[in-house]
């Protein structure tokens, strides 16, 4: 198995490497889905946050309201460190328990938007960062996201540097430019990870 830590700042376009890395056959561990899945209504997840941070938190479904939330921690770093010692043992259990069920010739992917903050590079064989100009993910997210610029600069400087990302890299895929420029970057990722192109690439 080969075991890849893939990170990169909100807006740089992880998520979309991410799914075409699934595609070409890796099992991708995704600790942003895991953490939506922990606080889905009537996890103990959800009624922690709710104990911390109340209930108008939520929906008028019962759901998490995610933009609420968000407007509450990432302004303000004591907040978020409460929801980050609520939520990520929750993610963590739940991605051990993945890993374990991949095949011992997996590629496996753990899709971690925290690794450069938590220092977890060392948990991994190799070290993949999406990497995208500040600029280029205000833009992102503001135009495709619909956040304000400033709710997305807090979120942007509640993450590690660009600099201290690309510090921990083995590998950086640039996703500044179009998304067609991932594809030949990817394969090649791919073909260093397994030592053939992906399927139907060659």
């Amino acid at each position: 198995m080969v075991n890849v830590g893939l990170t990169g700042g909100i807006g740089s376009g992880k998520s979309e490497v991410s799914r075409r890395l699934a595609a070409y056959g890796a099992v991708v561990v995704d600790s942003d889905l895991i953490a939506r899945e922990v606080v889905e209504p009537g996890t103990p997840g959800l009624a922690a946050l709710v104990a911390e941070f109340g209930a108008d938190i939520l929906a008028a479904d019962g759901t998490l309201d995610r933009p609420k939330l968000g407007s509450l921690v990432f302004a303000d770093k004591d907040r978020l460190a409460a929801l980050n010692a609520i939520v990520h043992p929750l993610v963590g259990a739940r991605a051990d328990e993945l890993r374990a069920a991949a095949a011992e010739d997996a590629v496996l992917v753990n899709d971690v938007p925290l690794l450069a903050e938590n220092r977890l590079e060392k948990l991994y064989d190799l070290v993949v960062v999406v990497d995208a100009s500040p600029e280029t993910q205000l833009d992102r997210l503001v135009r495709l996201r619909g956040m304000t610029a400033q709710d997305a600069r807090n979120r942007m400087a509640a993450q590690a540097t660009r600099a201290d990302r690309l510090a921990i890299a083995d590998v950086v895929v640039d996703n500044d430019g179009p998304i067609e420029a991932l594809e030949p970057q990817l394969r090649a990722l791919w073909e260093r990870l397994t030592g053939e192109p992906p399927a139907g690439t060659a």
